[in-house]
């Protein structure tokens, strides 16, 4: 039994840190979530990588390691172009949707050291959380952008909290926000692309505990309070 139980844990960790089976897609569209991957993965390497970096509230993160656990990180879509660079290399496991989209987001995000669950609060999020609950079990860090993947617009919705509440792991809340910016102001959440050598500022925030028997009234006070902090240090 635990034999097989391991097997499972390695296949579940195999499947979110290697680049899914794309020949249910047509060749254009394989081509196409190819070319986007590679797109994104050099733009935000480019820019990303010139920016000159201020990092405010480290001791957060220490503290969470020093106790034992591992962060569940957590910020605004829109800065995901800086953050997904910052915490590279880290087996963080995002969620991604099961769509097109889905799929070369899931390519590039790998290629910079990140693990992909399946799944969105639209499509199939339920197996998704599932999957991240066993993965943050098997040692893996968990990430969310807390207000996607369509928003409202920075307003935290439930997914982390129920992540920590299932696996003890703290909440890490923390902006990543360049001084000098493009913004795509026709994208849903404003997406936020730093100009070259910019300086930035990583800011994070006290962590979250959520108590494993918390029931509906704690989870919202919860994510009352994720939002609270997101607003905080994005005020910076």
């Amino acid at each position: 039994m635990q034999e097989k139980f391991e097997a499972s844990r390695l296949d579940i960790a195999a499947r979110a840190y290697t680049f899914a089976d794309l020949s249910a897609y047509s060749w254009k569209q394989r081509f196409s979530i190819r070319a986007a991957d590679l797109a994104f993965y050099t733009i935000i390497k480019l820019l990303a990588g010139s920016v000159r970096w201020q990092v405010e509230g480290w001791q957060h993160w220490e503290a969470i390691t020093e106790a034992g656990h591992i962060p569940i990180y957590v910020n605004w879509h829109s800065q995901i172009f800086l953050s997904t660079y910052f915490w590279r290399d880290r087996r963080i496991v995002v969620m991604t949707s099961q769509s097109f989209d889905g799929e070369y987001i899931a390519r590039f995000i790998q290629r910079f050291g990140y693990g992909a669950a399946r799944g969105s609060s639209t499509r199939g999020g339920v197996g998704a959380i599932v999957e991240m609950v066993r993965l943050m079990r098997a040692g893996s860090p968990g990430g969310f952008t807390i207000d996607g993947p369509k928003g409202p617009r920075h307003v935290a919705k439930m997914g982390a909290v129920l992540l920590a509440k299932k696996t003890g792991h703290p909440i890490m809340p923390f902006a990543a926000i360049p001084r000098k910016r493009w913004t795509i102001k026709k994208s849903w959440d404003q997406t936020e692309v730093p100009k070259p050598f910019t300086p930035a500022l990583l800011a994070i925030a006290a962590p979250i505990y959520v108590p494993a028997d918390a029931d509906e009234e704690v989870l919202l006070a919860k994510r009352d309070e994720l939002q609270r902090s997101l607003d905080s240090l994005n005020e910076k």
